[in-house]
């Protein structure tokens, strides 16, 4: 029984070192390089993770070509290149403002836009309402004073 609790436990402590992968770079500047810039791209498969933080295996065959390019001296730039090149802008999370990607730089400040046109447009026709009824209501008691001034009894 002991064996089998030292197991699970040894098995259980050792799990996170199944996910590390460990890259060792002669340069310090170069593994500073390679942890940017696998921070700063997207795994395609999860989509809302950078390549640092996803456990796929697109995710680790992409940290292996970005190690590769930063291990042979390639600037960051064409790293970024042949990603871009291979898999789209899609792979940055900052893609570059260009006609293909207006929509998604521009896109949240038309729905503000939108939102804004929409809130005075509505508050506007909530004012005109209440003139209008408050008008009609002072319509109503005019006339009614009105009568009452032509027959007094």
């Amino acid at each position: 029984m002991k064996t089998l609790i030292l197991l699970l436990l040894a098995l259980a402590g050792s799990s996170p070192l199944f996910a590390t992968e460990i890259r060792e770079f002669a340069d310090p500047d170069k593994a500073a390089r390679y942890e940017r810039l696998i921070g700063e791209l997207r795994c395609l498969v999860c989509q809302n993770q950078s390549l640092a933080d996803s456990d796929a295996d697109l995710a680790r065959d992409l940290r292996n070509e970005v190690y590769e390019i930063i291990e042979t001296g390639q600037s960051e730039e064409e790293a970024i290149r042949f990603l871009t090149d291979r898999y789209g802008d899609f792979v940055l999370y900052r893609p570059p403002i260009k006609p293909m990607t207006l929509l998604l730089w521009g896109g949240p400040l038309l729905i503000l836009l939108f939102a804004g046109v929409i809130g005075w447009r509505y508050a506007a026709q909530r004012k005109l309402e209440a003139i209008r009824t408050f008008s009609e209501a002072d319509r109503d008691k005019l006339e009614r004073l009105k009568k009452h001034l032509d027959d007094p009894h």
